[in-house]
Formats: structure tokens, C-alpha cells, sequence
């Protein structure tokens, strides 16, 4: 901390040194990888959406070359000529394309992390990959924006207007962790009794460890509703404010910025889309203009009641950690 300016040095200045020259290799190898994906779901006839799409699907393959040989165009040139206007903004682009790829990565990991298999491995590894991208395409389309060794301004709390969003996105994950709970908890809600959803849990191919801490009074999704909500006060707080003890551990580092960066990005991209496209069905679905199918719950009338829930929660909490 440097007085008035109340700045602080960037403790790894001898890693943002070699930061921009590396981030263009590495975005390099990236797009040469992501190329070869491509081809090679083309060749093999391989779909790359979720639910197959049909033989045209396969040819989704070839976009993802086309993607892959642009950014190594790209990314080479920077090396060579550096970060001029031109290139930023096809870094940009392509940066965009990759987000838009990667969408959904974020239900197809909470599915694995559940113990049920993804409705396509290649589509997914398509998702992983192209969230991969996009984080590098960031990073070199800005890598000139902050000089190695620069001084960076010390952390300090978002304003209020984002902190009483992050306020909005916690108590919104409420009904849902309560609702999770009363059936983790053997209770009943929306007609439908604990042991029903483990059951449903346990026909649908849930992981052991799932089941366990089901049976345990521990909801698995509600867990990670916890971690996400810690994640967005993360982005909202300085850590030491939050975790004084941690500062002591840390010793006045910093938390790298892509660290909470990286999966709020990806949970923004996700949650928020996925969160106000749900409540406009949703909202369809109770004016009687589409039908609610009941699924796993005894009526629609349930099926819809734990839907506005669980949407609701995810609407408000991605739109926050998109603000945040």
C-alpha cells in the first residue's frame, strides 16, 4: 500500500513479465488443438450437440476447424506484429464464438459431479474446450492492457448497488437450499416425498457419493449452491474482509484475478441465460399457454411449483454473478 495512491505492487511481476508473449503461444496451441478436435469429429461424422441434430450435425465439425485455423492465424500474427487494433478485434470475435460454444458447461460438470453421464462426451469435450478458449482469447485480446510490474490498485469492497445484488442472488438460492433440504431430510414438498427423489436420484444413475450424502440429510446441489454463493461474495468482498485469518496465511498476496474469474465467467454465461429463458416458460407454462409436463412430480402443479423455485434461484443468482 503506497499512501494516497493506496496501490500495491502485483507480486508476481516477474510472471506478468512473460505474460503476454506466453498467453500467445499457449491461445496458439489452443486453437491448433481445438482445430484438430474439429477434423476429427468432421472426418468421423461425429455430432457435436448434445442430443445428435442428425448427419448435418457432423458438420458442425468443420466450424469448429474453420474457428481453430482462425485463431491460430490470429495468435501468430500477434507474436509477430504484436497486439494491433485489427487483431484485437478478431480476438474478440472469436472470444465470443467460444463463449457461445461453451454454453450449458456448466450443467453438463454439476451432472458429472452428481455421478450421471453427459448426453454426449463429445459435445461436452467441445464445451470444455471452447471455455478453455475463451478464457486464452480474453487474455490475449487484453494482454497489453496492464504492463508488467504496474502498480494495480488495492482491493476495496463493489459498491452498494452490487453488493445488494449479490444480497438478491443469495437469498434467492434460499427456497431452493430449504426445498433441497425438506427432501434430503426424508420431509415431503410439491407432493413428492424424500424417498421418492432418492429413488428418481437413484433410477437416473446418481454416484454413490450422491446418494450417500442424500441419505446423509446432505443435498449435493444445495452444497453447491453454498460454494456459489461463496463464490459470488468472493467477487463483491476483498477475501481478507471475508476471511481475515486468510490474510495472515497469504501474507499480502493476491488471489489471482482468473482464479474467481474464471468459473463466475463461466457460471454467469451459464445460469443467467439458462435462469430468464426458464421463467419466461415458466411464466408460459402457468398462463396455460404451453403445457408443464409432470416428469418425476405426481401433477403438473408440482412439477410447476418446483420449477419456479429452482429457476427463480438461478435466474437471480446468474444475473447477479454477471453484475458482480
Amino acid at each position: 500500500m503506497t499512501g494516497v495512491a493506496g496501490t500495491m505492487k502485483a507480486p508476481w511481476s516477474a510472471s506478468l513479465q512473460r505474460w503476454p508473449r506466453w498467453v500467445a503461444w499457449a491461445t496458439m496451441l489452443w486453437a491448433v488443438l481445438y482445430a484438430g478436435f474439429g477434423l476429427a469429429c468432421a472426418l468421423s461424422g461425429t455430432s457435436l450437440l448434445p442430443h445428435g441434430g442428425g448427419s448435418w450435425a457432423s458438420g458442425l465439425g468443420w466450424v469448429v476447424v474453420a474457428v481453430g485455423v482462425l485463431v491460430t492465424l490470429v495468435s501468430g500474427a500477434v507474436v509477430r506484429y504484436g497486439l494491433r487494433p485489427e487483431l484485437r478485434v478478431l480476438l474478440w470475435v472469436a472470444c465470443g464464438l467460444a463463449g457461445i460454444t461453451a454454453f450449458s458447461l456448466l450443467m453438463d460438470v454439476i451432472t458429472l459431479m452428481v455421478g450421471q453421464g453427459v448426453d454426449s462426451r463429445a459435445a461436452a469435450a467441445n464445451k470444455a474446450l471452447a471455455a478453455v478458449g475463451a478464457v486464452l482469447l480474453a487474455a490475449l485480446a487484453r494482454s497489453d492492457r496492464l504492463p508488467a510490474g504496474a502498480a494495480v490498485r488495492a482491493p476495496s469492497a463493489a459498491s452498494r448497488p452490487v453488493q445488494l445484488a449479490a444480497w438478491a442472488g443469495t437469498l434467492a438460492f434460499v427456497p431452493y437450499a430449504g426445498m433441497k433440504l425438506v427432501w434430503a431430510s426424508g420431509g415431503t414438498f410439491a407432493g413428492i416425498t424424500g424417498e421418492e427423489i432418492l429413488a428418481v436420484s437413484e433410477r437416473n444413475g446418481a454416484s454413490g457419493i450422491f446418494l450417500t450424502l442424500e441419505s446423509w440429510g446432505l443435498d449435493p446441489t444445495a452444497l453447491l449452491a453454498v460454494l456459489g454463493v461463496f463464490l459470488l461474495w468472493g467477487l463483491v468482498r476483498p477475501w481478507g474482509q471475508l476471511f481475515p485469518r486468510w490474510t495472515l496465511l497469504l501474507r499480502g498476496r493476491r488471489v489471482p484475478r482468473w482464479l474467481p474469474l474464471a468459473p463466475a465467467l463461466l457460471g454467469a454465461a451459464t445460469l443467467a441465460p439458462y435462469g430468464v429463458v426458464g421463467v419466461g416458460y415458466l411464466a408460459l407454462a402457468t398462463v396455460g399457454v404451453v403445457t408443464m409436463r409432470p416428469g418425476d412430480f405426481h401433477s403438473s402443479g408440482d412439477a410447476l411449483l418446483v420449477g419456479w423455485i429452482g429457476i427463480v434461484a438461478f435466474a437471480v443468482y446468474g444475473i447477479a454473478l454477471t453484475i458482480a
